[in-house]
Formats: C-alpha cells, structure tokens, sequence
C-alpha cells in the first residue's frame, strides 16, 4: 500500500475552511481520522450526553461530504496513544496533520502523540485553526499577556491581517485505498440524545440586530453559534469575514472568546484555582440542598429557574441567563463557583472550557475581569429589566402563575450582605 497522509479531526468537523486539512491536501493522499477518545468519554456522567450524539451527527454528515470527493472517513475508539500504535501498525503513514486545541489535557495529548510518531520517522504538524489569533500573538508592549479584555480587544484588532482572515482552500486529493468505518453511538456506550442542533447556518438578520436584542432572552436575538464553533462545524473565520460587515458588537464578543483561550493558554492554573490566587482562601458555606435547588431550576428565583431549566432541557442557556444564575449561585447561595462550573460543563452541548471556565470566574469576581468582587447581581432587577413581560419565565416555568410554584429559599438582601462579609473574610479585610 502506498503512503498516506493523515488528517486527525478533533474540533473542526468540517472541510471547508480547515488550516490542517488544507495542508494536508498538498502533503499527499489523504485519510480522515476522527477518535473517540476514551479519556474524555469515561467522564462523562450522562450516557445520552447530547454532545456525543452531536458529534456522532456530524461525524455522519463529514464521512459522505468526505465520500463524494473520493476519500473515507476512519472512526476509532480509544486511548489516543494506543488508537495511533494501531494505525501505525496498520497503515504506512507518512504524515499526520491536526488543528491546536489549547486545553491543558490536548496540549499533553499532542505532544505524547507527536513523540510517538517522531520516533516512528512520521511527521506530526498542528496549526492554528479554532482562533484567529492565538497564544503570543496579541502581547503587550513589554511582552507580557494581557489580563484585561478591553485593551486586549484594541490590540487584537490592530494585530488582525487580512491573512488571518483568508480563507483555508484545498483541491481533493483523497486516499481512494480505504474504506472508512463508522461507530455506532452504541458501539461507544452511548445513547442517542433527545437534543437536536441544526446544522449551522450563519444567521445574518439576527447578527444585524444583536446589539439590540442580544441580552434579552424572551427574545430569538442570539445566533447559535456558539456550539458550532465548538466542535468547529463552522470556521470562526468564515463567521467573522461575514459577521464584521454587520456588526461591531458581535465581532467583540467573538473577540471575548480569544481573550479566553488567551487566558487559558497563558495561566493554565484557572482550570482548578481562581484566576486571583488570593480568592482561593474564600470559604465557600456550600450549601447542598440550595445547589440541588438550583441545578434543579426549584430556587423561587424565577429568572434563575428559567434558565436552569431551559439548560437542562436543551442543553443551552441564553448568555445572559448564565450570567445571572451563576452570579446567584456565588452571591446569593454562597456556593463555590468550581461546583457551578462543572455542572454548566456537563449540562451545556457548547461547553467549552476556557469560555465557561472565564464566565464563571467573571461572575464570581475571582477572574481577569477589572470589576470588583461585590458587583453582585440582584435577580429581580435583572428580571425586570430583561425579561420585563416574563416571556423567558413563562417559557420554562410553567407553574409561574400558579400557587405551585417555590418560594424562595433564601433572602437575596440579607445573601447579599452575607457574600460580601463572606469574600473580605477570604480576602483577609475583616479579623
């Protein structure tokens, strides 16, 4: 058999507009490599986790995109350093090409794969392809990494070149040698979700108006992007080259999920501890049956319940919705934002871990952002001033208007007091 090329899928599960895939193209004959990786899957606790379900869906819809241009598509389960001896065995493999993930656990996936293959004389290329600028690329003056998203925002955009934006082309040239092989959900020890995404399309009207409707969420104001871009079923370049000619103010919050992988890159320690090491000395009450009150969507709080309840539901939470209920779940329950934070990285189908690692920390004022601790959120404001009919509440709390629904659990006056006393204790600014 002659030598092939391979190109490892992970989170850009597309051929349009694909750094890696492109490169691969013009190194040689071409195989399509997607592995389910079974350290990641052993974690999960849901075996419908609708994520797997999204990814055995587009898995099926790339392997015939990849058959009509002549190619297979190959699907394997497993350890990724054992799935690649395998291969190794199986195929004679010139070269493999991949996109970056900057998450602490890819990072060392990637580098004890490259090894392997170094020693086996096959060359590993991994590139730039989830962000438009990564890593180093937007610095300060002295070098250093930004921790504030405002004057990181001003030089990325003086950092951007067209090239950046370019988008990544290739002429077909497939291994027609090998059929491809397919998993089945079942195969993998999972079972199909009821949660369905539909494929992405670019929502260009939404975009147009996203500055006006983007924090309400009674209204369909927000383009859905987010888990297509997760697990890279659309380029984020394609959706800025389309995006900037509509509107500023979704291109900066295209620009917040940078900042993010940024952060992540540079102070991987906000995986497990604040992003301010001082706030790890905070003493969290952690109160169990108010945290299954709220994972439950049962807090009395009914903007809090609605979002809780829409996420368990569909697998997505409106942004604004997940500002509130985790600013509730730090300030109000005085509850640790770590417990928050992985119950948002099981529940949400766009989970990503530097953006919703960052949310959290954010609304629990233990992150970069340049906001103090005691900006605490207060649920019914919030609810009267963006979902002001109840359209939102109404939607996912059915039970809104009747006697049946909650009281709630605790005070939002006196919590708030509580938290404050609570963050100048950790922070050592009361004896």
């Amino acid at each position: 058999m002659s030598s092939t090329t391979v190109h490892w899928f992970r989170r850009d599960l597309r051929l349009k507009d694909n750094t890696a895939l492109s490169l691969a193209h013009q190194k040689g004959n071409v195989l399509g490599l997607f592995i389910f990786d079974t350290n990641i899957l052993d974690e999960l606790e849901d075996r419908d986790d609708a994520r797997v379900s999204f990814i055995h869906d587009s898995l099926t819809r790339l392997g015939t995109e990849i058959k009509k241009e002549g190619g297979a598509l190959l699907v394997r389960q497993g350890d990724p350093i054992e799935v690649w001896k395998q291969l190794i065995a199986e195929f004679a493999i010139q070269a493999v090409f991949t996109n970056e993930d900057y998450e602490p656990y890819a990072g060392k996936r990637d580098q004890a794969v490259g090894e392997l293959l170094q020693v086996k004389g096959i060359s590993f290329t991994s590139v730039k392809d989830q962000v438009i600028l990564a890593k180093d690329e937007v610095l300060k003056d002295d070098g250093k990494p930004y921790t504030v998203y405002t004057p990181y925002s001003r030089k990325w955009k003086t950092v951007l070149r067209e090239s950046d934006l370019a988008e990544r082309t290739y002429k077909p040239n497939w291994d027609n040698q090998i059929s491809g092989e397919r998993l089945s959900l079942e195969q993998i020890g999972f079972s199909k979700s009821n949660i369905q995404v539909d494929t992405p399309q670019i929502p260009e009207q939404i975009i147009r108006h996203y500055h006006e409707t983007r924090d309400f969420p009674g209204l369909n104001g927000i383009s859905h992007m987010s888990v297509h871009l997760r697990f890279g079923t659309i380029s984020i370049r394609e959706l800025f080259r389309q995006s900037r000619q509509w509107n500023e103010k979704y291109i900066n919050e295209l620009i917040w999920r940078e900042f993010y992988q940024m952060i992540l890159w540079h102070f991987p320690h906000v995986v497990t501890g604040s992003f301010k090491p001082a706030y790890d000395a905070i003493q969290w009450p952690n109160n169990e049956p108010w945290f299954q009150a709220w994972c439950e969507g049962r807090t009395g709080f009914p903007i809090v319940d609605a979002g809780m309840r829409e996420l368990n539901a569909t697998g997505f939470m409106h942004n604004r919705a997940r500002m509130i209920t985790a600013s509730f779940l730090c300030k109000d329950l005085l509850i640790d934002w770590r417990l928050g934070e992985a119950y948002f990285a099981r529940k949400l189908l766009d989970f990503d871990l530097a953006s919703n690692n960052g949310g959290w920390q954010w609304a629990a004022g233990t992150g970069c952002d340049a906001a103090p601790y005691f900006r605490i959120f207060n649920p019914h404001e919030q609810a009267r001033k963006f979902d002001p009919d109840g359209v939102y509440i109404r939607r996912w709390v059915a039970e809104f208007d009747s006697l049946t629904y909650p009281q709630p659990i605790v005070d939002h006056k006196v919590q708030r007091e509580k938290a404050l006393k609570m963050y100048m204790v950790g922070l050592g600014g009361i004896s």
